[in-house]
């Protein structure tokens, strides 16, 4: 049932790209206004510099207007967003030497929340808390695999092209991330995948 709203969401993007190529204005201000909070919450997991994140964003768009006609049509409009935004606010830190290793472990940290989620009992919820407090630990880039497949709900591919890595890398740094939780948490990755998947198909609804 999610993957179909999904699905939907990003049948409607594409319908606004294909217009926005053509040269709407109206469809171009459509992308920016329902992207605009989305890919501030994306950027801020970079950095809580604001003015940095909007920065980026107005740049991305200003890019998108000016090539629109160049363009191609990305099976994710999403996809094609967050990639984007990503390379941008990273040239724009390093031009301010904020960090020098973005390959290594990239600025990354997000606050896991369940508050949309049931409680169904005080052990789940006691799991929970302590999800989010492992969460927190992890090197950046597992937390940012972890945000992109749990909460943003893209692929494997997407989030490949995203991370740009190759597919097999996303699986294996996923993994690793989940197995590092198992490690600490002394529960199964399944339990944990149960746990962050219940938060996303909750999100989708809401």
């Amino acid at each position: 049932m999610a993957e179909n709203i999904v699905s939907i969401h990003e049948d409607h993007n594409t319908t606004i790209w294909l217009a926005f190529k053509e040269g709407s204005w109206e469809a171009y201000t459509q992308l920016y206004n329902q992207n605009f909070k989305l890919l501030n919450n994306y950027g801020y997991k970079f950095t809580k510099d604001v003015n940095l994140i909007e920065d980026a964003v107005h740049d991305l768009f200003i890019k998108l207007w000016t090539n629109r006609t160049n363009l191609s049509t990305p099976a994710s409009v999403k996809n094609y967003l967050y990639k984007a935004l990503r390379n941008i606010i990273f040239r724009k830190m390093q031009s301010q030497s904020r960090f020098t290793e973005i390959e290594d472990d990239c600025p990354f940290s997000f606050e896991v929340s369940f508050d949309h989620v049931v409680i169904a009992n005080e052990e789940e919820r006691a799991l929970q808390n302590q999800i989010k407090s492992v969460i927190a630990t992890l090197p950046h880039r597992q937390q940012e695999i972890i945000f992109l497949r749990f909460y943003e709900d893209f692929s494997y591919v997407e989030i490949a092209d995203i991370m740009e890595i190759n597919v097999n890398s996303a699986y294996k740094l996923l993994y690793k991330a989940l197995n590092s939780m198992e490690n600490i948490l002394k529960v199964s990755k399944l339990v944990i995948i149960l746990a962050l998947f219940s938060e996303i198909r909750v999100n989708v609804r809401v």
